[in-house]
């Protein structure tokens, strides 16, 4: 007899993207597609999902949706950087690697000035000095803005005491600070601090709050700590393309997914899916975890004869890109422990 295919082991790995959108999320979709509502963000849920943004970072806040994750950096690295100003940002950055110049686009021609760090995160030294290098020189793109990733594209999580040190650098440097959050609630449950602690409180003026990663269709917001940022990115978010007129649809994901904490409960499951990967691997010959496990992402060195038997049998994930034996795998909200066992037995067979 057939396994049910909601019983069947998934077999992905490759990407928290390749998920499908939590079934509440879908639900709401299809409540607010009933009847009709106010264009281009005057409806009704906009206006909850502001005011709900606002309770969960716990002062007012601006907030300007958009579809996707690219939209919601680059449009705010436009706000804070002019045309010849530097965004600060990792090496591994995904405004750096993964975006096709976006932030550039947008901005009007700002250049990414890529840093070095250990763990995929800026090291606050190393920020102050370049934070200060040819400023005020015209002959040069003098320091505007500067850019963390959290969680990192490595996995890795900035603790608190490490972004209130980036915020001091950037407080003492004139420089308004970015986060790209596109795995903001991976990290918050990582840490079990607040969202106010992991920002503002810290010194992020702008954060990109990424959803799509965490079980929504397609809605990310682009939240602002400082007043008076909202009107210049109102108007560069129309000129980019990216305000829906039927906005309640974007709305309506957003706040399915602050409602009853479900972003809080999905980032949990990725996490934990995660740890369970980790912790199955511990011992296996021929197979090393490349650091902590503090989210939903994991390196690994596996044998290449393994990693061969595991695409054989349909795992996917991505081994070919960080060297030799190296591979990530991405754990999501809708990963199961039956999942990441089945994967962890095909391993065990592999690995002897």
């Amino acid at each position: 007899m057939d396994t049910p295919a909601s019983l069947s082991p998934q077999l992905g790995f490759a990407s928290d993207n390749t998920a499908g959108a939590s079934p509440q999320i879908l639900a709401a979709l299809l409540r607010a597609n009933e009847g009709q509502a106010a264009a281009y963000g005057a409806d009704d849920i906009t206006l909850r999902v502001e005011r709900r943004l606002a309770e969960i970072f716990e002062r007012d806040v601006d907030v300007l949706l958009v579809p996707t994750g690219t939209a919601a950096n680059s449009l705010a690295l436009a706000a804070l950087t002019p045309p010849w100003g530097s965004v600060l940002c990792h090496a591994h950055s995904h405004i750096a690697n993964d975006e096709c110049g976006a932030p550039q686009f947008y901005s009007g021609g700002a250049r990414l000035t890529l840093l070095e760090g250990a763990a995929s995160k800026l090291d606050p030294a190393r920020l102050a000095v370049e934070a200060r290098r040819k400023a005020g020189d015209v002959h040069s793109m003098p320091p505007a803005c500067v850019s963390i990733t959290q969680a990192t594209e490595t996995g890795s999580v900035y603790m608190l005491d490490e972004i209130q040190a980036l915020g001091a650098v950037c407080r003492d440097a004139g420089l308004p600070l970015h986060m790209d959050g596109a795995r903001f609630a991976n990290a918050l449950v990582s840490l079990g601090c607040t969202p106010a602690e992991m920002t503002w409180k810290a010194g992020v003026a702008a954060l990109s709050f990424g959803a799509t990663k965490n079980g929504v269709l397609g809605a990310e917001a682009i939240v602002l700590f400082e007043p008076g940022r909202a009107t210049e990115l109102a108007y560069r978010r129309k000129r980019g393309g990216h305000l829906f007129s039927k906005m309640r649809l974007l709305s309506a994901q957003m706040e399915a997914y602050l409602a009853d904490d479900l972003w809080l409960a999905n980032a949990r499951q990725a996490n934990a899916m995660a740890a369970r990967l980790a912790a199955g691997m511990a011992g296996l010959p021929g197979v090393t975890l490349q650091g902590p496990v503090e989210a939903n992402i994991l390196f690994c060195q596996l044998p290449m004869a393994a990693i061969a038997g595991l695409l054989a049998q349909g795992f996917r994930f991505y081994h070919d890109r960080w060297g030799p034996g190296v591979a990530r795998l991405v754990t999501s909200f809708n990963t199961r422990e039956q999942d990441v066992d089945h994967f962890l037995a095909a391993l065990r067979a592999l690995a002897r």
